[in-house]
This record gives structure tokens, C-alpha cells and sequence, in this order.
């Protein structure tokens, strides 16, 4: 459990920490996987959600994921790309919270083993990313205006500063 400063720092700061859905590439799930090929070669993220046309977030893409089905015995083929969908490529397990509805503990939580996780509302509606960059962010942000904004006197082998 966060320290109630520390919490209500972390608050403060907490709308900062997603990336809007406006901002974020991402394919849907009907999607021709050449096309998905074309934006994630486009883009510097490793990994994208994948929507419905729902605007639900249904699942991850990597080009990994992408180029495994390309990966023949001895070469490379790009019929794959013509025959799939996104959604027989993509990733369908993975973590994604409703950040009104997830503490702060559960969100770090989440990150350490997740780079990012979508943000979805009580609808499952995509609207954006949760980052673990944004939180490292907060950290930073926290770390050096701790004292500032709470007039901590530091104290360092029980003598004060």
C-alpha cells in the first residue's frame, strides 16, 4: 500500500499516465494482416491493440507475431500476409484495466510485467494506454518534488540535513 502523500502525488499526476486512444496506432481485427504488417513496420511501438469495430480492445499484434507466420523452412513467404486476418494472428490473452476502477498498486503491478495496458471504459471501449514509461515518469516526478512539496526536512543517518 502506497503512503497517503505518496498517493496523492501519484493522483496528481495519474491523468498524465494515459496516452489517448487518438494517439495510439492500431488495427482491427478484420484486418488484412499485410496491412498490419504496414503499420507496425511504420510505427516505433513493438506491440498494438488490436479493435473490434466496436472499438473494443480485442486482442495484441506484434510484428513478431506477424512475421512467425511468414516463416517458412527455408525462406520467408509473403502469402501469409494475402490469406490472414489479424485475428488469426493476435494475441488474445492479455491484461487490460478500467483505470477509474483499478487501484494504483494494481496498475504497477500490471506494468511490471506488461509495457503498456489498455485502457478500456465500462463498455470495453478502447481509450487508451496505460504506460509503463508514463508511470517511471511519475516516479521521476515524484522523486524529485517529494520534499519541495511537502517541506520534508531529509534526514540521512538520523541527522538532519
Amino acid at each position: 500500500m502506497f503512503s497517503p502523500t505518496i498517493k496523492h502525488l501519484l493522483e496528481e499526476k495519474s491523468g498524465s499516465f494515459i496516452i489517448p486512444a487518438s494517439r495510439i496506432a492500431f488495427v482491427e481485427d478484420d484486418n488484412p494482416l499485410y496491412h498490419a504488417f504496414m503499420i507496425l513496420t511504420r510505427v516505433k511501438y513493438s506491440k498494438i491493440p488490436v479493435l473490434d469495430r466496436q472499438n473494443r480492445v480485442v486482442g495484441l499484434l506484434s510484428l513478431a507475431m506477424i512475421t512467425d507466420k511468414m516463416m517458412e523452412t527455408d525462406s520467408i513467404s509473403l502469402e501469409p500476409l494475402n490469406k490472414l486476418l489479424v485475428r488469426d494472428v493476435m494475441q488474445t490473452k492479455f491484461d487490460k484495466i478500467n483505470f477509474v476502477q483499478t487501484t494504483l498498486e494494481t496498475q504497477l503491478h500490471l506494468l511490471v510485467d506488461n509495457a503498456f495496458l489498455p485502457v478500456v471504459d465500462d463498455y470495453g471501449v478502447f481509450q487508451g494506454l496505460l504506460t509503463r514509461r508514463e508511470w517511471i515518469k511519475a516516479f521521476n516526478y515524484i522523486s524529485h518534488n517529494f520534499e519541495k512539496e511537502y517541506k520534508v526536512i531529509p534526514i540521512i543517518k538520523g541527522k538532519l540535513l
